[in-house]
């Protein structure tokens, strides 16, 4: 795991603008290792503040990344969103993002480490 967060962060330096998503990286990357899911995401609202959430799914209920930290971030009372990470297997609906904040930047970090902008 070390070597794949020091190549995501690597490649995060390169690629991405804000240096602050590099913690967005860290988090979903470290959340999804230690939770054993297939998809984390790590979410940083306009105020500062990071919010986690992984993939749910159960027989009643199925959420991606993206939906599970929308709904913590939310629930805490967030008014906008400035860039979402997601790592592991690619979440489907980013949109979920978008609608609610159309100019957030959002990222999916491979298994191999290779970003992309979604």
């Amino acid at each position: 795991l070390a070597p794949l967060l020091l190549s995501v962060q690597n490649r995060r330096l390169m690629s991405m603008n804000n240096p602050e998503d590099n913690k967005l990286v860290t988090l979903a990357t470290s959340t999804l290792a230690r939770s054993g899911a297939q998809q984390a995401a790590a979410l940083r609202d306009n105020t500062g503040r990071t919010y986690v959430a992984i993939n749910v799914t159960s027989p009643s209920l199925n959420l991606d990344a993206f939906e599970a930290v929308l709904t913590v971030a939310l629930a805490s009372g967030i008014t906008g969103i400035e860039s979402v990470v997601a790592a592991g297997s690619l979440p489907t609906n980013h949109k979920a993002i978008k609608d609610f904040a159309p100019t957030a930047t959002i990222f999916h970090i491979d298994a191999d480490g290779k970003e992309s902008a979604l």
